[in-house]
């Protein structure tokens, strides 16, 4: 066995010092039956073995055997086992960071019920612990981590923004007293958003500041820590990753609001609502939901009306993987939707056995893996030219920058809306 340096050390220490047999279990389940093969994009779209999510399991595996059980240790090649040696950890960084969105289609398809999309996280923690995080990856943790968002957006430039925001809403609904509150103490709400609102996409943070006002609600953006996002879960460092949750919940405590309503982004919701209680180690002392839930409940609840004669178009929806599949929230949107449009066209397969736009799992902010990307993205392109609709409408914002590229590169001429613009195109205001 070769001499290992500290990091690997370190690596190693992620696989042995688990502390139930939940890892166990899964590497010694698969029985390679390949029906995983077929629910994973990148070996659709290129039929190269290298991409069966199976072999992800076994590279994971390969390295338990060698270093975590007496056989590996003492006959390595009875097990298949592998040294951590630098092709190891090459492969490791192309198949886990290179080649998966961490979409779960794969564990959801299993025969026997791997958990596929937790070994694959196993894997990259490793890669973590090592310092393999693709830079590009790790550059936008570090941004949340040093300035508070992933876009390190200054925070004169964050209030800036929303100001001239506050205006075009006071214009647009006819009142002068009309905010978009900053920093509020005791508000029902504190709404996060995705940091490439402030910096790409002003109108979705309009969309719903149109939609509160309409709602009547009491509510707040905070200008010390707004961002839904937590890259650090797509890298699968933990600490990393718990530090920017603590200082959301931080912040939610700070304010005293009573709910913390999550941005439309997937795996921020999925980060924050169900993994950063475990990151945390204690419970939420405050609500948290998804403005998804949170639509479908004001339209339950009559505090806003539509028209969804306003929104006339075939309109398409395209479930986000981690809000959907990973996060349970499956019919809110199609509710919302209902009464926001007239027209719906389901692509296939959706819902729970949807297709990933191919932007999850870090994937958009790894440009080094941008042609795989895009090469996987036409799966998504010929759903959404199936169903025949102009508007694609996504509850997430990675989502709904890894669509505007697919409407480019395959000219799908179809416009792509968050589930809050279109809302807000069809409310009615007293």
């Amino acid at each position: 066995m070769s001499h290992l340096s500290e990091e690997q050390e370190k690596a190693l220490k992620i696989l042995s010092e688990l502390k139930d047999s939940q890892l166990l279990s899964h590497l010694n389940s698969c029985v390679h039956c390949g029906l995983c093969a077929e629910s994973c994009m990148y070996y659709l779209a290129t039929n190269d073995e290298r991409f069966v999510p199976a072999v992800k399991v076994a590279l994971v595996s390969s390295i338990y055997q060698r270093y975590c059980s007496f056989t590996g240790r003492s006959f390595p090649q009875l097990v298949n086992a592998r040294e951590l040696d630098d092709a190891t950890q090459n492969e490791m960084v192309d198949l886990l960071f290179g080649s998966c969105t961490l979409c779960g289609r794969c564990t959801m398809h299993c025969s026997i019920g791997v958990d596929i999309t937790y070994v694959t996280k196993v894997g990259r923690s490793m890669l973590a612990a090592m310092g393999l995080v693709p830079a590009t990856l790790q550059s936008t943790v570090n941004a949340a981590l040093q300035t508070g968002n992933n876009m390190a957006i200054p925070t004169d430039d964050f209030i800036s923004t929303i100001s001239w925001l506050e205006d075009e809403l006071r214009d647009e609904v006819n009142d002068p007293q009309a905010s978009i509150p900053l920093n509020q103490a005791g508000a029902n709400v504190l709404y996060t958003l995705n940091p490439r609102e402030p910096k790409f996409f002003p109108l979705s943070i309009s969309a719903m500041a149109k939609i509160f006002y309409a709602a009547k609600e009491s509510w707040t953006l905070s200008t010390h820590m707004y961002d839904v996002t937590n890259y650090a879960y797509f890298s699968c460092n933990f600490e990393e990753a718990a530090l920017i949750a603590q200082r959301l919940y931080a912040e939610v405590e700070n304010l005293q609001a009573r709910r913390c309503v999550l941005a439309e982004c997937g795996h921020g919701s999925r980060a924050f609502r169900w993994e950063a209680p475990n990151y945390l180690q204690h419970p939420f002392s405050f609500d948290v939901l998804t403005s998804v839930e949170l639509l479908a409940e004001y339209i339950r609840d009559g505090r806003i009306r539509l028209d969804k004669e306003k929104n006339r178009e075939i309109v398409t929806l395209h479930d986000p993987c981690n809000l959907v599949r990973e996060g349970g929230i499956i019919d809110e949107q199609r509710y919302v939707l209902s009464h926001a449009a007239t027209t719906l066209i389901e692509m296939t397969p959706h819902g729970v056995d949807n297709f990933c736009c191919g932007g999850g799992g870090g994937q958009l902010a790894m440009s080094e893996y941008g042609d795989r990307r895009m090469k996987i993205a036409e799966l998504k392109a010929d759903q959404i030219r199936r169903t025949g609709a102009s508007t694609v409408v996504t509850p997430c914002h990675n989502c709904v920058d890894q669509l505007m590229q697919i409407n480019n590169k395959f000219k799908l001429d179809v416009n792509i809306k968050t589930l809050g613009e279109i809302v807000a195109d069809a409310l009615v205001l007293e």
